[in-house]
């Protein structure tokens, strides 16, 4: 049976309508952006980001291979194809050699949870349109009828449940080559017929099959909002679904909806602000600088080491940020060692300064040129964290900002005896180091107590 856009939206609404169950929130934005976020993805501060897909095959370039190669017709793509494959190969053809048989979910999972990630998002649908379930509206072009031939969505999400980790999903609006959507594109969008037949019957199944605790959504640019009926699925979203209670949203939900509407905001890939922003955020950032699916032809010049990262996280965090740091496993499914020893060397920081992380808000001052930079973040009213993110290499360390009294405590994350330290004439303190053990990290927390 064929299902219109126009009966969609009124099934959703009829849902919405049919709850009796507190606040509801109506299709649009004023509404819709009133919803407060649930409390726990501002505790949980760090995830992993997870992009797979038949990208992954090819593993050149970046995970744009197919616009690279078919859209763009870039030159480098072309060369790469003519080099190492026969005349007529099809970006579909690569999809059979998605096979994914080391994937081991429990194994991923494993590295997951000694990261310190509280939530991890794979990609359930990327721009290239394969579904990494057996989606019904995406006969033949999904991981349980071609390559892999299981279901990677529900596989890892049973894994990451059982770590008490929060689960959540990457999909894509857009697909770049999906002639239904070409259509509507064609007709400026004035033609829904592409969200009627598969964006929503998808985004629903996803949701119903797999109760994710967090959608990032992703590929809205090219239409705006009232085309991809954006506020009719997340009123049912919120209102009716099964995880309505605790879902968390992005932002990208149509052209010039980022850093506007949405549950928080993820605004630019790698965004970066310059201040303490108003409204709860999430910096994306890969290991590998230059892709988020893998690459065999990566470079270690080219990833993150484990200093950049931590301080790519402390930064976040201080400016109230969630950090969703993102790997890209290989066809075969595993994760390249190299992603592995940064993940668990994250970890191993977080074992001794997590508390400076975890269920942290943005200090009064967010961050000091101290002798090295420092950034703060705090708990409760009086508890209060200076993050040092390179070794001052000095006893005598002084902190401007802090308002101490006589029942100020200074410890050194790790180290259980108080530290000596001494008030400034107005305001701060002297702090008197020990020698700051060994950390690959490069990065130490002096916990302040009882501090305005």
């Amino acid at each position: 049976m064929q299902v219109t856009l126009r009966q969609l939206s009124l099934l959703l609404c009829l849902l919405s309508c049919a709850s009796t169950n507190g606040a509801r929130y109506t299709p649009d934005w004023a509404s819709l952006d009133s919803r407060p976020l649930p409390e726990w993805y501002d505790e949980v501060k760090f995830g992993i980001f997870v992009h797979w897909g038949v990208f992954s095959v090819p593993a050149f370039g970046s995970e744009w291979f197919w616009w690279n190669w078919k859209g763009a017709h870039s030159i480098k793509y072309i060369l790469f194809m003519i080099k190492n494959y026969p005349p007529g190969f099809s970006y579909t053809d690569f999809a059979p050699d998605f096979h994914a048989q080391f994937f081991d979910p429990d194994e991923w999972a494993d590295i997951f949870e000694a990261s310190g990630a509280k939530y991890v998002v794979l990609t359930s649908k990327h721009h290239e349109g394969f579904t990494n379930w057996g989606s019904p509206n995406s006969w033949n072009w999904n991981s349980v009828d071609n390559g892999p031939h299981r279901d990677l969505v529900g596989d890892l999400g049973k894994a990451i449940r059982k770590r008490s980790l929060h689960y959540g999903l990457y999909n894509s609006l857009y697909e770049w080559f999906n002639p239904i959507y070409l259509s509507d594109k064609q007709a400026g969008f004035k033609t829904q017929d592409y969200v009627a037949k598969k964006v929503l019957p998808e985004l629903t199944n996803l949701v119903n099959r797999y109760k994710p605790d967090l959608i990032w959504s992703d590929g809205d640019w090219e239409a705006p909002d009232t085309y991809w009926n954006s506020t009719e699925f997340l009123a049912w979203l919120y209102n009716d679904s099964p995880v309505k209670d605790v879902v968390v949203t992005n932002d990208r939900w149509g052209a010039g909806c980022y850093c506007k509407h949405g549950g928080y905001y993820n605004c630019a890939d790698k965004f970066t602000p310059g201040q303490l922003p108003n409204h709860k955020w999430e910096k994306c950032q890969s290991v590998d600088t230059l892709s988020w699916g893998y690459r065999r032809d990566m470079k270690l010049s080219e990833l993150m080491d484990l200093p950049r990262i931590i301080k790519d996280l402390v930064y976040t965090v201080a400016l109230g940020g969630n950090y969703l740091l993102n790997v890209g496993p290989t066809a075969d499914g595993v994760i390249a060692p190299v992603f592995e020893e940064r993940l668990r060397g994250i970890g191993a920081w977080l074992k001794i300064n997590g508390e400076a992380i975890y269920a942290t808000k943005p200090w009064r001052v967010q961050a000091e040129n101290a002798t090295v930079l420092v950034w703060y973040t705090s708990k409760n009213t009086s508890t209060v964290y200076a993050i040092i993110t390179s070794n001052p290499m000095q006893n005598s360390f002084k902190l401007s900002m802090p308002k101490t009294s006589s029942s100020t405590v200074v410890t050194l994350l790790g180290n259980p005896e108080p530290l000596k330290w001494t008030p400034l004439q107005s305001t701060g303190l002297t702090v008197q180091l020990p020698e700051l053990p060994f950390t690959p990290a490069q990065a130490w927390t002096l916990k302040l107590d009882g501090v305005a």
